[in-house]
């Protein structure tokens, strides 16, 4: 029986308790620029930040939107949001204009936090263009037509930029905040405060602001690191996105919570993880799986030195068998887990542990985390399966979000009168509590861990001239799990070709989200009662494009 170990704790006292007792372990490092912080070190960064960010007026429950791949002060944001009771709101860094702009204005967001960009998006344009009176107002009393909520602009970087604040200024500003001030701000906040908000694709309609508190996400983080055997001697490699929970959660708040240090990486590079992993002796590497194949296949993989993995967590996708036997043998990392889940989760609900056999590891996605519930129910009848029955796969526990921003409904339509999650995927359980994911309910295709939204693309394709329909599913992908597929019904007389689909998608929507596969069809597969039946459109894919 595994023990119980839920905290009424905040992510700041969570952090207060890492630093007294492990002041001089490292934290944070960055191989690639030499990078490090103690946690003492760290603790002091983030508390600069934080009274910073009080003395520029920042309030309980403000968002403080970051929008930035993972640099050394995003980390210090996470934390330093937390201990004045801000709402840290993560931003894709694959976000273009468009849904810069839905998020900013869906989430009501008063602060927007950037770098300068992310490979062929150039944010600090981006933003200008979205708020032109950045460039006029005075800093601190921004009043932007298009969000009227917006009220500052922050730069994560030494540059100065116009109607921005800079990340030395916000430090340089703690001075104007009294100990006291900081005190007293801290002990209004509650464990059940919002304190981080993911905009995820849901089930209908665009994305949606997933509400998430200390105490969903502090707890979630815990148990992900004490099913690795984390401890202050661990060190962590995290090349995946800090704007996911798999970054922030599963990588950061695992191991704050154990004194683990974590090399992390601003983004994946296979040479500079193996060289982040030889260098640092890491004992612990997260990835998805093709994360994971970019690294084995890489000619220089013989180059470097893996004897001091031990552990790790593969999640996003599904697991090739080849692929983890490959990774536990030649990456000597015998004690890696699986895990699954969804962001309203806070979003680890099961997880493998470092003694299941590689056929549970590959097969299954472990059972239920510890104070977590997990459940199948029949999706007709709402009944609870019985073991080796399909259903949908639901969770019930502290990790279950406080709902979607704004969006009553939404929140209605996922947790049910019960208090259960209900995931919109389907799965089968053993009688040990092994789940095994089988397929889904909704329309989502998993792209390499990223989520994507049909309906989203095909909102977004209908204001394209000459598509009088569109319909958009995965295509089974050896290298993502999932590609895009876009099943195109044109106007009469319309002449096009998949080229002109991309060319209009290129700048508007993230790359990741643009289709890869695009064809022409006279009228799509239906049931009886005249619905589209999607799952006949991936069969149709499958036969068209074999090789994808």
């Amino acid at each position: 029986m595994e023990k119980s170990h839920l905290r009424e704790i905040t992510l700041g006292a969570l952090l207060d308790e890492a630093v007294e007792k492990w002041p001089d372990n490292e934290a944070v490092v960055y191989v690639d620029r030499d990078f490090r912080l103690t946690y003492s070190e760290f603790g002091e960064l983030v508390d600069e930040l934080a009274m910073g960010l009080m003395a520029l007026g920042i309030k309980k429950g403000e968002k403080v939107a970051i929008w930035a791949t993972n640099v050394p002060y995003w980390v210090a944001l996470q934390f330093a949001t937390a201990k004045i009771g801000a709402i840290l709101l993560t931003v894709n860094t694959f976000y273009r204009t468009t849904e810069l702009e839905y998020l900013l204005k869906q989430s009501e967001c008063e602060n927007l936090v950037i770098i300068d960009g992310f490979r062929d998006i150039d944010y600090i344009h981006t933003t200008y263009d979205l708020i032109p009176e950045l460039r006029t107002n005075e800093r601190g009393y921004l009043q932007s037509e298009k969000f009227p909520d917006l009220k500052r602009v922050f730069f994560l970087g030494q540059e100065k930029h116009r109607g921005m604040y800079s990340m030395p200024e916000v430090i340089n500003l703690a001075v104007v905040t009294s100990d006291e001030e900081y005190e007293e701000r801290q002990a209004t906040l509650d464990p059940h405060d919002v304190i981080n908000m993911q905009y995820t694709s849901g089930t209908t309609g665009f994305p949606k602001g997933v509400q998430l508190t200390h105490y969903n996400i502090g707890n979630n983080g815990y148990w992900i690191g004490e099913n690795q055997g984390f401890t202050s001697n661990d060190r962590l490699c995290l090349p995946v996105p800090l704007f996911h929970c798999f970054g922030c959660v599963l990588g950061v708040l695992a191991a704050i919570n154990h004194g683990t240090t974590l090399v992390i990486l601003e983004g994946f590079d296979p040479l500079l993880v193996m060289a982040s992993v030889d260098q640092e002796k890491c004992t612990a590497l997260y990835g998805v799986p093709t994360m994971f194949i970019a690294i084995l296949d890489h000619k220089l993989f013989n180059k470097f030195d893996y004897s001091s993995l031990r552990t790790g967590i593969m999640a996003g996708s599904p697991c090739p068998v080849e692929v983890m036997k490959k990774v536990m043998d030649k990456m000597n990392m015998n004690d890696i887990t699986i895990c699954y889940g969804l962001t309203e989760a806070s979003p680890v609900m099961t997880q493998t542990r470092m003694d299941d056999d590689i056929d549970r590891r590959t097969a299954s996605v472990g059972r239920a985390m510890p104070e977590i519930e997990v459940a199948l129910f029949n999706p007709e009848t709402g009944n609870q399966c019985a073991v080796g029955d399909t259903g949908e796969i639901c969770c019930r526990g502290y990790n279950v979000m406080k709902g979607y921003y704004k969006n009553p409904e939404a929140t209605a339509a996922n947790i049910d009168v019960d208090g259960w999650l209900h995931s919109g995927d389907l799965g089968v359980m053993d009688e040990q509590g092994y789940l095994a994911v089988t397929g889904r309910l909704k329309d989502m295709i998993i792209r390499g861990g990223e989520n994507i939204y049909p309906r989203e693309i095909e909102e977004f394709l209908y204001t394209m001239d000459g598509i009088l329909d569109i319909q958009v599913a995965g295509v089974p992908s050896k290298k993502f799990g999932e590609q895009v597929g876009a099943f195109i019904i044109l106007k009469d007389g319309v002449d096009m070709t998949p080229e002109d689909v991309v060319d209009y998608c290129r700048g508007k929507i993230s790359r990741y989200k643009i289709p890869k596969f695009i064809t022409f069809i006279e009228a799509y597969p239906m049931t009886a009662s005249g619905k589209i039946q999607k799952y006949k459109l991936r069969e149709l894919a499958e036969e068209m494009f074999p090789d994808a």
